[in-house]
C-alpha cells in the first residue's frame, strides 16, 4: 500500500470543501493536515460541520498559516479569482506540491480567455501551462502529469459527460445546440444570499444568469476542441429547491446517427469500462435521485417530436461528481490510486 500523501484543503468552510472531508477522510491514501477558512480560522472543523465530528481532522486556520513544505497535494475549494495568486505563492515556495483546484482559475486552456468570462485578467498566466483540464474520463494523460489539475465546473462536467462521446464520433451536429440545466442550491455556496433563502427559493424554479452564464464558454471550449472548430451553444440554468443534484437537457440536432437508439449506442460504446458513468436502458428517464451523494453520472437519449433532433438528458450530484468526488478522482488519477477509491459508494436513496 502506498504512503498517505499529506493533503491541505484550502476553503474547508464552503459545501465544496466539507464534501470532499467527507469523501476524503476514508481514503487510504489521503492525510489531511491543514484546513483553511480564514473566516473560521481557530475553529474546530465540527464547530462549523457538525457531520465531520470524529473524523480526527485538524482545526481551521488561515490561509497564511499553512506551512505547505510538506505538503504533496492542495485542493482549492475558493471562490474563483482566489486561487490564482495563492497556488502561484503555494508553488514558489513548494514546487514539488501539485494542485486540485475544484474552482475556476484554471479551467481555460488560454488564459487569455479568463478575463472575458470572470472580469479580471488572469493574474498567473504562465501556469496555464502546467495545468490539465480535470474532466477525468477525457483527459486522464495529462490529469497524470499536470502540476495543477483544474476540475471542471458542475454543469460542464454533466453537459460534456452527455455530449463530448456524440460530437467525437460525429453522431451529432454541433450547431444549434440547447441546453436546459437545474442545479441544487448548494451550488450556489454556503455564503447567505437573499435568491437562495427558503422564504425566496423554496417552492419555486428560477433561471438566472440567462444569455451569459459563465459555464458557457467552459463547454464551448470542450465541445469546440473535440469538433475541430470554434462552437456555440444556448445555455440556460435554473436553480430548484433542493441541496444538491443536478440535471441537464440538451436538445441537439443529429448528424451521423439515425435516431436516439443509435445516439445511445455511441454513449453505451464511449463508455463501456467507466466506472462511474451509466448509460440507463431505453425509456429510463435520468433523475436527480439517481444519483444522490455518488461520483454517478447517468446519461440517456430520447427521440424528439421534431424529426431530425433527440434531446439527451444527463445527471450527477453537484458537490461529487460536479466538485468534490471528480476531485478525489483526479488526485487518484494523479497519484496512482485505483480510481474509485474514497468514492465507490451508491447513490443514496431516498
Amino acid at each position: 500500500m502506498q504512503t498517505p500523501r499529506t493533503a491541505a484543503l484550502l476553503g474547508a468552510s464552503g459545501y465544496t470543501g466539507a464534501d470532499l472531508l467527507r469523501l476524503g477522510v476514508r481514503h487510504p491514501g489521503l492525510k489531511f493536515v491543514a484546513l483553511t477558512a480564514n473566516t473560521h480560522a481557530g475553529k474546530p472543523m465540527a464547530s462549523v460541520y457538525p457531520h465531520l465530528a470524529g473524523a480526527g481532522l485538524p482545526d481551521l486556520v488561515a490561509n497564511e498559516d499553512v506551512d505547505f513544505s510538506g505538503i504533496d497535494v492542495v485542493f482549492c475549494g475558493l471562490p474563483h479569482g482566489t486561487s490564482q495568486n495563492l497556488v502561484a505563492r503555494i508553488i514558489e515556495h513548494n514546487p514539488a506540491l501539485r494542485v486540485i483546484d475544484m474552482g475556476a482559475d484554471f479551467r481555460f486552456r488560454d488564459p487569455a480567455d479568463y478575463g472575458p468570462v470572470y472580469g479580471d485578467a488572469h493574474v498567473a498566466p504562465d501556469l496555464q501551462a502546467r495545468a490539465a483540464y480535470g474532466l477525468t474520463e477525457y483527459n486522464r494523460d495529462a490529469i497524470r502529469e499536470a502540476q495543477i489539475i483544474a476540475c471542471p465546473g458542475c454543469y460542464p462536467t454533466a453537459t460534456l459527460l452527455a455530449l463530448l462521446p456524440l460530437v467525437q464520433a460525429g453522431a451529432i451536429s454541433t450547431d444549434d445546440m440547447i441546453i436546459d440545466a437545474k442545479s441544487g442550491v448548494s451550488g450556489a455556496g454556503r455564503a447567505p444570499k437573499q435568491a437562495t433563502l427558503m422564504a425566496e427559493a423554496g417552492e419555486s424554479v428560477a433561471p438566472y444568469s440567462v444569455g451569459v452564464h459563465r459555464h458557457a464558454p467552459e463547454i464551448e471550449q470542450e465541445i469546440g476542441l473535440a469538433a475541430g472548430k470554434k462552437v456555440a451553444v444556448n445555455f440556460t440554468p435554473h436553480l430548484i429547491p433542493m441541496s444538491r443534484g443536478e440535471l441537464i437537457t440538451a436538445h441537439v440536432r443529429l448528424d451521423k446517427a439515425e435516431n436516439a437508439d443509435a445516439v445511445r449506442a455511441v454513449l453505451r460504446e464511449a463508455y463501456a469500462d467507466e466506472p462511474f458513468i451509466r448509460v440507463a436502458e431505453k425509456g429510463v428517464i435520468p433523475s436527480t435521485g439517481h444519483v444522490r451523494g455518488s461520483n454517478y453520472c447517468v446519461i440517456n437519449v430520447f427521440d424528439d417530436r421534431i424529426p431530425g433532433r433527440v434531446i439527451v438528458i444527463a445527471t450527477i450530484d453537484n458537490l461529487v461528481k460536479g466538485s468534490a468526488g471528480q476531485a478525489i478522482q483526479n488526485f487518484n488519477v494523479a497519484f496512482g490510486f485505483p480510481e474509485a477509491t474514497a468514492i465507490e459508494a451508491l447513490p443514496l436513496f431516498p
